[in-house]
């Protein structure tokens, strides 16, 4: 079964962000992984000394084919070191791993399948 690691900023920590509603799709692309036979699981990280010990552990939780990283980390130009950081960490820990990236919350499952086999 393909794995799929899904790595996003926490809606929590963004002001004026719907959190809730974010969250709940998110959710979904959760759902959606596996409603396609594809194993997924999701770390959502705030910019602070938490985010590299976090990324670090998921990424060696298991073997990943693919790591989703979200568009609230690469989109959000005060985030720019935690993008680099965690484009590292997977590089590190999930060399064997394509690394896709969504647009938005809604669409990590189409990300991840352009990487699929």
């Amino acid at each position: 079964m393909p794995s799929v690691l899904v790595i996003g900023y926490d809606p929590r920590a963004l002001p004026g962000t719907a959190a809730e509603a974010v969250r709940m799709t998110l959710a979904e692309e959760v759902r959606r992984f596996g409603e396609l036979g594809i194993e997924a699981a999701m770390t959502l990280v705030v910019f602070d000394e938490s985010a590299e010990p976090a990324i670090a552990a998921s990424l060696a939780e298991r073997p990943w084919d693919v790591v989703v990283v979200g568009g609230g980390i690469r989109k959000t130009e005060v985030l720019l070191p935690l993008f680099e950081q965690t484009v590292n960490l997977i590089r590190r820990h999930a060399p064997g791993a394509a690394i896709a990236f969504n647009t938005n919350a809604g669409d990590s499952v189409e990300a991840a399948r352009r990487w699929l086999p």
